[in-house]
């Protein structure tokens, strides 16, 4: 038969009998949860810029892109089996997103809890653009990625199917009649320019360029690498439509 153990008492020093404090919940703090998101944030770009620089391999020829395609295939092999380094980079890749998006969830909500009663007049927000739709462009962004993996990954959604080439999924997927994918594409892209340039900036105030010349520094810089990161990825759906890539 069991027998339940009493929660033990103390009491204090008037000699009244005092309950032992209830347990608090370990949360992490907003500080960590800032370095979470400019790590994963830091990922994320380099992953954007590794694949944007293979993709412009089609400009030397579809051959050469499908060899590269190939290469990634076998990347890591003999000492990891075929594609498994892809699914590793894949899995980490989804890590790194959804450690981004719960981190800055939970800031957002943290900072509306914080101030639980609104404005009778709302002050016009100071910022740029980017601040102030980076909730709607990750929502783009995720739609884009799940989008962009079911055509020219798995093919599912591409006119080519999955079993062709990597090259001719492109060709295809951009051709001019098929003007309305690559107007999603350009609007998607776009979005994660005005993305990277405020998430850089961001991340460089998290990680400790507090002063002002070195906060202007890291604006210039997120501009810079936002609109190369742009024009590397329009560059192969354009230059299709266009016919310089057939």
């Amino acid at each position: 038969m069991a027998v339940d153990t009493p929660i033990p008492k103390t009491t204090n020093a008037a000699g009244a009998t005092a309950r032992p404090a209830p347990r608090k919940s370990v949360r992490p703090s907003s500080v960590v949860l800032k370095l979470i998101m400019a790590l994963s944030g830091v990922l994320l770009v380099l992953f954007l810029f590794a694949h944007a620089a293979g993709n412009l391999k089609i400009f030397v020829g579809a051959e050469d892109f499908d060899h590269y395609a190939h290469w990634l295939r076998e990347l890591g092999t003999p000492l990891l089996p075929d594609t498994w380094f892809l699914w590793i980079q894949r899995v980490g890749l989804l890590v790194a997103i959804f450690a981004h998006i719960w981190a800055a969830t939970v800031l957002t909500r943290r900072a509306a809890k914080a101030r639980p009663v609104k404005y009778a007049h709302r002050p016009k927000v100071q910022g740029s653009y980017a601040a102030r739709t980076m909730r709607w462009g990750g929502v783009i962004i995720l739609l884009f990625v799940i989008y962009h993996i079911l055509d020219l990954t798995t093919g599912h959604l591409n006119p080519e199917g999955g079993d062709s080439n990597p090259s001719a999924r492109v060709i295809a997927d951009f051709a001019p009649d098929r003007w309305y994918v690559t107007l999603f594409y350009t609007v998607a892209v776009v979005a994660v320019g005005f993305h990277l340039r405020h998430g850089i900036w961001s991340a460089a105030r998290t990680l400790g360029q507090q002063t002002k010349k070195n906060q202007r520094r890291a604006q210039a810089i997120a501009l810079v690498l936002a609109v190369v990161l742009v024009a590397m990825y329009l560059s192969v759906p354009f230059a299709v439509l266009t016919g310089l890539v057939e």
